[in-house]
């Protein structure tokens, strides 16, 4: 574990969408989380005050663009200004999950590409580096003219499967062909074990197109443990879909991985009545309450981003942190 050298010139901030991963991180980094107050005026409008001094500081910003996506997108881009605007030194934001990543390219005509508008507005509001994890495309980076770290949550989740003895037997399956490099790479971490790919193939009615179950696997999966793994659940259709194909197939038994645990429009139920056993998420996003569920099993991120921010202010490399 790295030490922080100087912590007396870093100041941590946490905004509204992850106090909770923030308290983690700065438990572990050793560094108090530093006080400001995000208010709303009456008409919505959101105001950000800094209670203490941030001049010539250098500054983490930890904020994940999840729900409520565009009022934690529009406080963390007026926290940045505020910090500019009282002489922070440098400001580096922390964003666990970064929103809107998933429109990263034009599949249609008429379509945004809103990657690359949210790597524009931080460029713009003048972000000196950006921490994220488990981009849905990785490409994404390119987008930045700054310093953007892609951690991987993947050995987090190796971890718990280990510490379970989950790593016998067992075949990791994309749950579309999308995602065979996240899958190769997660495979590798546990030793090189076998992948299959769940092969949907495109509905000719294209508004229902993420409804309908995939029917064809490639690979083989009788008698083994399945691992579906993905970067994000969001419905929980697709991956409920996929644990159904497993069963089918043969699988003894079922586990899911996403790193960002979006869950709307009743992800939790599909998830519960699914084959899926367990369901490892990690806490890049809160997870609410009325969420929560036996089968869902919340991992924490905040070792390995606190690790990345002590590297980055020691000026010491991040490698062994992305593999």
């Amino acid at each position: 574990m790295t030490e922080i050298k100087n912590a007396q010139d870093v100041k941590l901030f946490a905004l509204n969408s992850n106090q909770p991963l923030a308290k983690k991180i700065s438990a572990k980094i050793g560094i108090p989380l530093s006080d400001c107050t995000i208010s709303h005026f009456a008409d919505g409008e959101i105001s950000v005050e800094i209670n203490e001094s941030v001049r010539g500081q250098e500054v983490y910003v930890i904020q994940s663009v999840s729900d409520p996506v565009n009022t934690n997108l529009m406080e963390l881009l007026i926290m940045i200004d505020a910090l500019r605007r009282a002489s922070a030194k440098v400001i580096n934001v922390v964003m666990p999950y970064y929103g809107y990543a998933r429109q990263d390219r034009k599949a249609r005509s008429r379509e945004p590409i809103t990657a690359k508008l949210v790597a524009n507005l931080l460029q713009d509001a003048r972000v000196d580096r950006l921490i994220t994890v488990d981009l849905h495309a990785p490409q994404v980076q390119g987008f930045f003219d700054i310093p953007v770290d892609h951690l991987r949550a993947a050995m987090t989740f190796v971890d718990y499967l280990n510490a379970h003895d989950l790593n016998h037997d067992v075949v990791i399956v994309a749950p579309d062909h999308a995602g065979v490099s996240l899958v190769r790479r997660f495979a590798e971490h546990l030793g090189g074990v076998p992948i299959a790919i769940v092969d949907k193939r495109d509905n000719s009615n294209r508004e229902h197109r993420h409804e309908a179950a995939p029917e064809f696997l490639i690979g083989d999966v009788t008698g083994k443990t399945a691992i579906i793994v993905d970067d994000i659940v969001d419905t929980g259709t697709r991956i409920a879909n996929s644990a159904e194909l497993l069963k089918k197939k043969g699988a003894k038994a079922i586990y899911g991985v996403a790193t960002h645990p979006v869950l709307s429009n009743g992800a939790v139920e599909k998830i519960e009545h699914s084959p899926i056993e367990k369901m490892l998420v990690s806490d890049s996003i809160v997870i609410p309450d009325r969420k929560k569920s036996p089968k869902i099993i919340e991992l924490s991120l905040s070792t390995l981003i606190k690790e990345a921010i002590a590297r980055v202010h020691n000026q010491q490399s991040l490698r062994t942190l992305f593999h």
